[in-house]
């Protein structure tokens, strides 16, 4: 009974201290919730490959606003020209006044200006500049994706990490009471059956310890992957974003400002863009065209100059039905994309209405879980008293440990959730980004190249010139 009242004290220290897994010391050196969302921000992968995404349509809108400018290529040629005469009444081929050979250097100058298209070409421009802001949106909804993930991770190493601890004093504990148990059976006091039990309940902790050891392993790999580095100490959120309760004017907000929704916008304006340009297409255009040529004899003294500028008026007649298949299929592109952002909007009200549900239910998970902690620590505590009397056997005991650990696991896993559902909610209303988190990080300004792009700069200017370093500085990253 001696052995079996020291059992089950220490049973009740190791309890009380199971959910006690950080020190005063630890806590004051852990890193937090934020500076993990910075460094994933800036170590994330998955951005810059999104970034170079932007400014690649950043150079369609340069691109289409070279279209408007003067074009001027040049060419240059070295021709070799000859013939040979036959005589009809010899049937023999003759050199010299019958024949001719010389070889002429060649080079010319074309140049063609746009001058009216009934605005074709600002329509292809407006479009590739609402491109632009369609893959801006992107950008922004990616960034969400990256800091909701590393939320996951977070918290996710938190919780296996009190799995593991917790499954620690779980075995330390056990292997007391076996060690306990073997010394009672020595002197008589308990059978074969307790000490049997009690290697079934090591052996149990011992396979749950290595489950949460290898849960863990996962966690921290996946934590390096979002975040970009190995995790250190870390130290539970405290204060959660403020959410409120209104579903109704969330799902509102989000169909304002959550970037698919607006990216599937833009991304209307963009095909109705394209119907006018494909409209545009079957109409003429005015185009300024000039050309000089200059040409001379290399093996004799010959030489020619030449030159031209006119106004040409073109346009098209018949092209296979190709004018008009393109623009039927911006028709069914616009058709296409006014579908897509319904189906975004309600996928958006979706997730809102779903992040609020899951929110809800993690509260409401903690909150039971807390309870049953409270209880079956009680039950535990009654059970040992029971054991100290009589009234209990050894295996009462370890199941009322078993069920005080269980709960006590759950605690942790709810607590995790709760996080995980509130950055979940600001996601699905379009407000987890490091702006709307305030997290104090240098941020991405999407603007900045297309501001140096916009007016297709070429490489001697001094915009081409301040590109190009710009363009060094990435090459470095």
């Amino acid at each position: 009974m001696a052995g079996l009242v020291g059992m089950t004290r220490r049973m009740g220290a190791l309890a009380l201290a199971g959910l006690v897994l950080l020190t005063p010391a630890t806590v004051l050196r852990a890193e937090t919730l934020a500076d993990a969302l910075k460094d994933a921000y800036l170590n994330s992968g998955l951005l810059d490959q999104n970034r170079a995404l932007l400014r690649a349509a950043d150079e369609d809108v340069a691109q289409a606003v070279a279209a408007l400018r003067p074009i001027i290529d040049w060419s240059t040629d070295i021709t070799r020209n000859f013939s040979r005469v036959r005589s009809g009444a010899s049937n023999t081929f003759i050199r010299g006044a019958n024949g001719t050979a010389e070889t002429t250097a060649n080079i010319g100058l074309t140049g063609s200006l746009l001058l009216y298209d009934f605005g074709r070409s600002d329509f292809l421009t407006e479009a590739a500049k609402e491109t632009v802001l369609a893959t801006r949106e992107t950008l922004r909804s990616v960034e969400q994706q990256v800091l909701l993930i590393a939320v996951q991770a977070y918290m996710n190493v938190i919780r296996n990490r009190e799995f593991v601890d917790l499954r620690r004093n779980n075995l330390r504990l056990l292997q007391e009471e076996l060690r306990a148990a073997n010394d009672r059976f020595e002197v008589g006091e308990v059978t074969r059956t307790d000490v049997s039990q009690a290697e079934a309940a090591v052996a149990l902790a011992q396979s749950g310890l290595a489950v949460a050891e290898g849960d863990l392993t996962r966690a921290v790999e996946e934590f390096m992957e979002a975040v970009g580095r190995a995790p250190g100490a870390l130290r539970a959120p405290g204060d959660l974003p403020s959410l409120g309760s209104d579903v109704d004017g969330a799902k509102a907000a989000a169909l304002r400002r959550h970037p698919d929704i607006l990216g599937a916008q833009r991304n209307v304006t963009v095909a109705e863009l394209n119907i006018n340009a494909a409209a545009a297409a079957r109409l003429p255009q005015v185009n300024l065209i000039g050309r000089l040529g200059a040409s001379n004899e290399l093996t004799g003294s010959g030489f020619s100059r030449s030159g031209s500028v006119g106004v040409e008026l073109r346009g098209p007649i018949y092209q296979g039905g190709r004018i008009s298949s393109l623009q039927r299929q911006a028709g069914a592109q616009r058709d296409a994309q006014l579908a897509r952002l319904h189906l975004v909007g309600l996928q958006v009200k979706q997730d809102v209405g779903n992040g609020f549900a899951n929110l809800r239910a993690a509260r409401a998970a903690r909150t039971a879980n807390i309870e049953a902690v409270r209880a079956a620590r009680v039950a535990f505590e009654g059970t040992r008293e029971e054991a100290m009397l009589g009234a209990r056997t050894t295996l009462d005991v370890l199941d009322s440990e078993q069920n005080l650990l269980d709960a006590q696991a759950n605690l942790i896993s709810a607590n995790a959730d709760v996080v995980i559902a509130a950055y979940s909610v600001l996601a699905a209303i379009g407000e987890l980004t490091v702006t709307d988190l305030n997290l104090g990080v240098q941020t991405y300004d999407p603007a900045a190249y297309y501001d140096l792009v916009k007016t297709a700069p070429v490489p001697i200017s001094p915009q081409g010139r301040q590109l190009d370093r710009v363009l060094r500085a990435l090459g470095k990253q």
